[in-house]
């Protein structure tokens, strides 16, 4: 059998791209490092302990747990002692905006999934190709459409981290219970108001779990990016393995873990919160499904 020059295809249209729409990525990649630049300027314009008040507040607001929040207090008081705040904070500056963009184009796909068997049928496929592919092969495009640095890895962190918001997303709205769609018609609703007051409330729980595992594959490859010029624990990390240095690459490691944690907390509980959202639907589900009817009181028999 004949070789099929599958990898020089890619490579040409790689290059027909650059070619033709080089103007368009140099755009896009301004606008990604004036994010990421904005975004780290912010979160580095506190003090470390400033800083970490904050996300104490925000552990104990989400978990009410005083565990926890000691322990984000004490392990980000850890990364600030080995001297890995800045590259934390870029991490974390990449994560935000990547994870954004994910879920940005993640949620609405997975929503017209939910509502199209066409739209499903196409994009399963095209899930599993994203899912299946190997971290390192997402690298070798963005770096040659955007060059080396942070840019071409907050691009394949983006597209990588795309199928769990998707996919949850749909499964999220396809399981909700069809009574309760028949409920809101019956009250009139509209099926815009039928996804954005029913289907997306019940949704919700499966919805955030999807953020939580874009979030956490989004880290994971910030990491990864490391090898293409990104900065952060992912340049930490890297430096260390490349020299060696086993002490720089597990204190990177030990940073990554740290945010990690403190993010999956944080973002995980908020689909729970999701649960008070169904109350108003269980009340109109309740109000329109049949009871079992009441045993009418026998007349009396009229006097004679």
């Amino acid at each position: 059998m004949g070789r099929i020059p599958v990898g020089d295809a890619v490579e040409a249209g790689l290059q027909w791209l650059t070619d033709n729409a080089g103007g368009f990525f140099d755009v896009v990649s301004s606008a990604l490092l004036f994010m990421v630049n904005t975004v780290y300027t912010v979160l580095s314009a506190p003090p470390s302990a400033v800083l970490i008040a904050i996300f104490a507040v925000l552990m104990i607001a989400a978990t009410r747990s005083i565990g926890l929040t000691l322990f984000t207090v004490l392990a980000f008081a850890l990364v600030v002692s080995m001297d890995l705040w800045p590259q934390t904070l870029e991490t974390l500056a990449v994560v935000i905006i990547a994870a954004a963009a994910s879920v940005l184009v993640g949620v609405p796909v997975g929503i017209l999934a939910a509502s199209s068997a066409r739209v499903s049928f196409v994009a399963r496929p095209v899930l599993d190709f994203m899912q299946t592919l190997p971290v390192f092969v997402y690298l070798v495009p963005s770096v040659f459409l955007f060059g080396i640095g942070v840019v071409p890895g907050i691009a394949a962190t983006t597209v990588f981290a795309i199928p769990p918001a998707v996919r949850l997303t749909e499964l999220g709205i396809r399981q909700v219970d069809g009574e309760v769609l028949e409920a809101s018609r019956a009250f009139g609703s509209r099926p815009a108001q039928v996804l954005r007051e029913v289907q997306l409330p019940l949704a919700l729980p499966s919805i955030m779990a999807g953020v939580n595992q874009v979030i956490m594959l989004a880290l994971s490859m910030v990491v990864v990016a490391g090898l293409v010029g990104a900065q952060g624990l992912g340049g930490v990390v890297v430096n260390g393995v490349t020299q060696f240095n086993i002490g720089t690459a597990f204190e990177g490691g030990i940073a990554v873990v740290v945010l990690a944690i403190f993010l999956d907390r944080v973002t995980g509980v908020v689909g729970r919160s999701g649960s008070a959202r169904r109350r108003p639907v269980a009340a109109l589900l309740a109000l329109v499904r049949p009871k079992g009817r009441r045993k009418e009181p026998e007349a009396e028999p009229a006097p004679a």
